[in-house]
């Protein structure tokens, strides 16, 4: 009888030796702090040109910073507000930049990164919706324009964290629509760049992440067709 009760005791520090194992494996670490190394210069920069009240602005990070919105959409009122690996908290601490201009639209995508850096879905989302709040609350006469995260390719090999989270981007497109509810306009960029594998379109970027000047002529052609520029 003693044995047995061992055996039971033994039994039961095991099973809960591999709970406590099961849930620290579980225990994703993610950092709301981190910044890109060219994140204060930028916003420097972006502190010097100023917003005016008729200009367009383009929010987020390096997929919006890697073209020239002016000369794409013939828009010379357009602003790149793009820095390459910022996150949604990083939008949100130089956000005031934004709303002080009182811009006539905010185009606004970012949250890969989040998702690349383990951030909760429900965090992203959350942050999101901060940004919308505090730019109806900020400038009231802003339309905003909130796009749907593009998909990536996994088959570049290059971004291995970004990769292989297609549920998560699912996730935040499915509740990026809804936010129309808010009065925000929903531009839904991800099905204009997907494959037949529900990838990213291999002809229209060079790193299975960011785009070539072949998938900006796409997202033009969304902008145009949707007439969300006039």
């Amino acid at each position: 009888m003693n044995h047995s009760f061992h055996k039971i005791i033994a039994g039961l520090s095991l099973i809960l030796i591999l709970a406590s194992a099961s849930t620290k494996a579980q225990v994703v670490k993610w950092d709301s702090t981190y910044r890109p190394g060219a994140y204060l210069k930028k916003v420097e920069a972006f502190k010097t040109e100023g917003i005016k009240k008729k200009d367009y602005v383009f929010l987020g990070n390096s997929i919006t910073a890697g073209t020239d919105w002016g000369k794409l959409l013939d828009l010379p009122n357009a602003k790149n507000r793009g820095i390459s690996g910022d996150i949604t908290f990083g939008v949100l601490e130089r956000l005031d930049q934004v709303i002080a201009g009182k811009p006539s639209k905010v185009f606004v995508l970012i949250g890969i990164n989040d998702v690349s850096r383990n951030i909760p879905d429900s965090i992203i989302l959350r942050n999101y919706k901060n940004i919308i709040g505090r730019i109806k609350a900020g400038s009231k006469k802003t339309k905003i324009y909130f796009y749907t995260l593009l998909p990536v390719n996994s088959s570049f090999n290059k971004f291995k964290n970004h990769y292989g989270k297609d549920e998560h981007i699912l996730w935040l497109n499915s509740e990026i629509r809804k936010l129309a509810d808010k009065k925000v306009t929903i531009i839904d960029l991800y099905p204009a760049f997907l494959d037949s594998e529900n990838h990213l379109k291999a002809n229209l970027t060079h790193d299975g992440l960011h785009l070539k000047p072949e998938g900006y002529q796409v997202w033009a052609e969304v902008l145009k067709k949707g007439g969300y520029l006039k």
